[in-house]
C-alpha cells in the first residue's frame, strides 16, 4: 500500500444552466473557468487543490445533495473571502460563533443557481454541543440539509445578516 496522498480532488455536479453556473462560480472562486464547452464547464483550483466540473443536465440535479465547503485557516482569510463574495454580489448568510458538527465555527454560506450550498468556515475549537438549528430542517420549497438551509428566498432576506449561535441552557434550544 502506497503512503502517498491524492494530488487533487475532483468533483462533478449536474446543473440546469451552464452560463449561469459559470457566472456564479467565476465570482465565487474569483477566477475564470479553465474550460467552457456547450453544456460543460471546468474550474481548476490550485488552493485548495480541486478540479470541479459542471455538466448541464436538469434531470440529474439531486435536491438531496448535502453541501460543499472550504475551511480557511484564519479569521482574516474568512473576512477576506466574505468581502470578496459580497463584492461579487453573491447572496450570503453569515454565521459567527456557531456550534456545528461539534465544533465552534465562524462561517458564511452561498448558494449556486441550482441550489448547491457552499460553506466557507474557520474552525475555532471542538465543542460538546451541536446547535439544534443544524438538525434536519426543511424550509420554503422543501430544501433539506443537516445545516442551516439557504434557499433563494431566505438568502435574499438574510443577505449580510449575522446569525448568532444558541448556547446550551440559553433558552433557544
Amino acid at each position: 500500500m502506497s503512503n502517498s496522498t491524492f494530488p487533487r480532488m475532483h468533483v462533478s455536479l449536474y446543473v440546469s444552466n451552464i452560463q449561469n453556473t459559470v457566472l456564479f462560480y467565476s465570482a465565487f472562486f474569483n477566477q475564470k473557468a479553465t474550460k467552457v464547452k456547450p453544456g460543460y464547464a471546468k474550474f481548476v483550483l490550485e488552493s485548495p487543490s480541486l478540479i470541479i466540473s459542471f455538466v448541464e443536465n436538469k434531470e440529474k440535479i439531486n435536491s438531496q445533495f448535502g453541501h460543499l465547503g472550504f475551511q480557511v485557516d484564519s479569521a482574516e482569510e474568512l473576512q477576506n473571502r466574505l468581502a470578496d463574495a459580497k463584492n461579487a454580489g453573491l447572496q450570503i448568510v453569515e454565521e459567527m460563533g456557531v456550534s456545528c458538527c461539534y465544533a465552534v465555527q465562524d462561517k458564511f454560506w452561498v448558494m449556486d443557481p441550482d441550489g448547491y450550498h457552499w460553506e466557507v468556515y474557520q474552525f475555532t475549537e471542538d465543542a460538546e454541543f451541536n446547535d439544534p438549528r443544524y438538525a434536519k430542517i426543511e424550509l420554503n420549497g422543501g430544501l433539506v440539509l443537516e445545516e442551516v438551509a439557504l434557499d433563494s428566498a431566505q438568502a435574499k432576506t438574510q443577505t449580510e445578516t449575522k446569525v448568532n449561535a444558541c448556547t446550551p441552557g440559553g433558552g433557544c434550544c
